[in-house]
C-alpha cells in the first residue's frame, strides 16, 4: 500500500514504471483486468473534474475494483470532523481514496497518516501530480522516450506546471523552458526543489516572465487554462498580464515539429488559439485519454504489494505480464 500525495513520493523507478505500465494499458486495457478484484476505490471529489474523476473512476473498474463516490458535501468534514478521523474512519472500509480537496497537500498527508488505505492526490492547490504522470505517459507514447526533450510551458506557475516542473527534471538532458506572467510564477520552493534536480539530472531549467526572444527548436509546447479550477485572481487586471503569454500558431514558426499539450478544460481565445488546439499539432485529447491509462497504473502501484520494475515490464511485453 502507497500513497501518491506528492511527485516527489515516488523513487526514479516508481515513476518509470508507472509509465511503462500506463503506455502498456493504453496499448491493451483489458491487461489490467482483475488486478484488483475485491478492493474498494472511494472517490472524493469537492470541486468539479471531468478527465482526474472519470480517469479514476473507469480505471477502478476495469481493474475490477468497485467503487464509491462522494460529492463535495457528503463527508462529515463538513460539519467539523477532522482530517485525520476521516481518514481513520474511510481506512477500514475502503483500500484507496483519491481525492481533490484543492487544499493545501497537509489535508491529504493527514488523510494518509493511517496504515491501511492507500491515498492519491487528485488535486491539491500546490500540485497536480496525477496530470504529470498522465502527460509523461503522453509523451513517451508519442515519442518513444523522454530524456532528451525541450519543453516551453507558457502560462501561469500552478499546480499542473508545478508538478512538471517536478517530474520532467528528473529526466536526463531535458531542457525545460517555462515563461509564467510576472507575479503568477512558480511557487519559491518549486523552483528551488526543481533546479537542483536538474542539475543533478544534467538537464536546463528556466523561468521567465515574459515571451519575449522564447526561441526556437522545441519538441513540446504546453499551456493550461489561465483560471484554475477553484481559484480566482485579486488582480483585476490580470487577464491583460496574461495575454501575451496566449500560445498562437506563431510559436511553430520556429519549432515546426513541436507537439501540442494542454492539460484541459480549455479556453479558446484565452489561453490558446482555437487553431492551435484543434491543429494537427494537438495531442491535448489525446493526453486526456491517457489520463485513463496512468490512473490505472497509479492505482496498480498504490496497491500491488510487488509491483513490477520497468525492467520487467519491457521484458515481458510480447508475454505474461510479471508478478
Amino acid at each position: 500500500m502507497r500513497h501518491l500525495i506528492s511527485v516527489g513520493d515516488l523513487t526514479d523507478q516508481d515513476c518509470q514504471s508507472i509509465l511503462d505500465l500506463g503506455v502498456r494499458f493504453a496499448e491493451d486495457r483489458a491487461s489490467g483486468a482483475g488486478e484488483l478484484r475485491g478492493l474498494v476505490t472511494g472517490i472524493y471529489f469537492r470541486k468539479t473534474s471531468t478527465r482526474t474523476r472519470t480517469a479514476f473512476s473507469a480505471g477502478a473498474l476495469r481493474l475490477g475494483a468497485e467503487i464509491v463516490s462522494f460529492g463535495p458535501d457528503d463527508l462529515q468534514i463538513n460539519t467539523g470532523e477532522t482530517m485525520g478521523d476521516t481518514g481513520r474512519v474511510l481506512s477500514g472500509m475502503l483500500d484507496i481514496l483519491v481525492a481533490r480537496t484543492a487544499g493545501t497537500t497537509a489535508e491529504l498527508r493527514t488523510l494518509a497518516s493511517q496504515d491501511r488505505m492507500a491515498v492519491v492526490n487528485g488535486m491539491s492547490a500546490a500540485e497536480h501530480p496525477t496530470q504529470a504522470l498522465a502527460d509523461m505517459t503522453t509523451l513517451l507514447r508519442h515519442f518513444g522516450h523522454i530524456d532528451g526533450l525541450r519543453i516551453l510551458y507558457a502560462g501561469e506557475g500552478n499546480n499542473t506546471a508545478a508538478a512538471l516542473a517536478l517530474a520532467l527534471t528528473r529526466f536526463r538532458r531535458m531542457e525545460l523552458e517555462f515563461r509564467t506572467p510576472p507575479g503568477y510564477g512558480l511557487a519559491a520552493d518549486i523552483r528551488i526543489q526543481a533546479a537542483a534536480q536538474a542539475s543533478q539530472y544534467g538537464s536546463q531549467f528556466n523561468e521567465r516572465h515574459s515571451m519575449e526572444d522564447v526561441g526556437g527548436g522545441f519538441d513540446v509546447i504546453y499551456t493550461t487554462q489561465w483560471q484554475t479550477t477553484g481559484t480566482t485572481k485579486a488582480d483585476r487586471n490580470w487577464r491583460a498580464i496574461f495575454a501575451p503569454f496566449q500560445v498562437r500558431p506563431e510559436l511553430w514558426r520556429d519549432s515546426p515539429r513541436a507537439v501540442f499539450l494542454h492539460d484541459l478544460p480549455a479556453h479558446r481565445g484565452q489561453e490558446v488559439t482555437a487553431e492551435v488546439l484543434d491543429g494537427p499539432h494537438s495531442l491535448a485529447f489525446r493526453q486526456a485519454e491517457n489520463k485513463l491509462y496512468s490512473a490505472m497504473a497509479v492505482l496498480t502501484w498504490c496497491h500491488q504489494p510487488a509491483f513490477p520494475l520497468a525492467s520487467q515490464l519491457r521484458s515481458a511485453s510480447d508475454g505474461e505480464r510479471p508478478r
